[in-house]
């Protein structure tokens, strides 16, 4: 099947294990023609936000075609606000795709899809989600206009076309049928997870005991694992709090990825302590290898798709509660935060340090139901929903 995976509404970064990267991986794996058209939005090296110099063609490493695409012009400022794009209409009549799958409704090139359905009725398009009231419908103009006018125009526009929308959480799930209004009955939950083929299994022993020695944490010591952008929502000072706090001198902390400005005099000032171990911005390789070197992950404020990876990865974990954000739960592999306070963290660390009965059985279900959050698998289901 000739697939084509539209990457318009937010960012493309290369090589990264983000649903945009390992969907097309992994339906390229599966023998499928698979291509990739994105935006000129990416990520630097240090995994901040940049736009890339201009339009390109290459390929993924695994083979996927990639069109980089910049916004029209005349009226660039304009069109880069609706996110309108050039050449769209071209690629699609060249690529001739079985199957699209839009990565975000959030673009004004909607009607070139609806063009492209109609020359060719028997293509199928799918429709993910990655918003939601917590990490965009914040404020006013965002939530009336941005969502509440403009998005929801072209999610309408195109609905009686696609025939499935995801979310990739509940709350997304939920984003979908009340801001946009689409219906209950083409609405679907796709997880986000772990790159399963990618990950040297085989090796996670090994590794484990290289990353703590590398960091001079004993073999009997309880390693916490954190990160992302690091910022005040995220909650992690908290938790570097709770940690420096405990009386347990066999607990430790590793925090990585980069600090926003405002929270970086409060992160160094915390992380002066040989209890916490801050390592910088990682690459997906690198994260799954400290992954490997933990106990627990702790996650004690808004969501990221690290919560996703950390259950992919079999980890016993602890999430800060949202409502519509509980499928991390699998049955007891995680626990939840209700309050903003390191007192409730340093309270959950506490009951799972010494490794025993409850920390094992967290550990059991967080390793059997794993798979659950495989790529492999969450391809696969977009590929039966065709």
């Amino acid at each position: 099947m000739k697939i084509v995976h539209l990457c318009l509404a937010s960012f493309f970064v290369d090589n990264y294990t983000y649903q945009e990267n390992l969907l097309p991986k992994y339906h390229k794996m599966a023998g499928h023609d698979v291509t990739i058209i994105a935006s000129l939005v990416s990520f630097s090296e240090k995994g901040k936000p940049i736009i890339l110099p201009g339009e390109s063609i290459y390929e993924t490493q695994e083979g996927c075609r990639v069109y980089r695409v910049d916004y029209k012009r005349p009226f660039y400022f304009f069109n880069r606000l609706l996110r309108r794009y050039n050449k769209l209409q071209s690629l699609l009549d060249k690529e001739r795709p079985d199957m699209i799958f839009i990565h975000g409704v959030q673009f004004a090139n909607v009607s070139i899809i609806l063009k492209y359905k109609k020359k060719y009725p028997s293509v199928r398009i799918l429709c993910d989600n990655h918003a939601d009231w917590i990490n965009s419908a914040r404020n006013l103009l965002s939530k009336k206009i941005l969502h509440g006018i403009i998005w929801r125009y072209y999610a309408n526009k195109i609905e009686p076309y696609v025939t499935r929308f995801y979310g990739v959480t509940p709350l997304r799930c939920e984003f979908l049928k009340k801001m946009y209004n689409i219906p209950s009955s083409k609405v679907s939950l796709l997880v986000m997870g772990v790159d399963d083929w990618g990950i040297p299994w085989e090796n996670r022993n090994a590794i484990h005991m290289k990353i703590r020695n590398q960091l001079n944490i004993a073999p009997s010591d309880f390693l916490i694992i954190t990160g992302g952008k690091i910022d005040e929502r995220k909650n992690i000072h908290l938790l570097m709090e709770a940690v420096l706090n405990s009386f347990e001198s066999n607990i430790h902390l590793v925090v990585f990825g980069n600090i926003a400005p405002e929270m970086k005099k409060k992160i160094d000032s915390l992380e002066d302590n040989e209890k916490i171990h801050y390592v910088g911005w990682l690459s997906s390789e690198k994260t799954i290898e400290y992954f490997f070197a933990s106990d627990l992950a702790v996650f004690p404020g808004t969501h990221s798709v690290l919560w996703e990876q950390a259950v992919g990865i079999g980890i016993p974990s602890i999430f800060k509660y949202w409502d519509g954000m509980t499928h991390v739960d699998l049955g007891g592999n995680c626990l939840f935060l209700f309050e903003n306070s390191s007192e409730e963290i340093s309270k959950k660390i506490s009951s799972l340090s010494s490794r025993e009965t409850k920390y094992l059985e967290m550990k059991k279900i967080a390793s059997c139901f794993a798979h659950k959050f495989y790529y492999s698998d969450i391809a696969k289901k977009v590929i039966e929903d065709v």
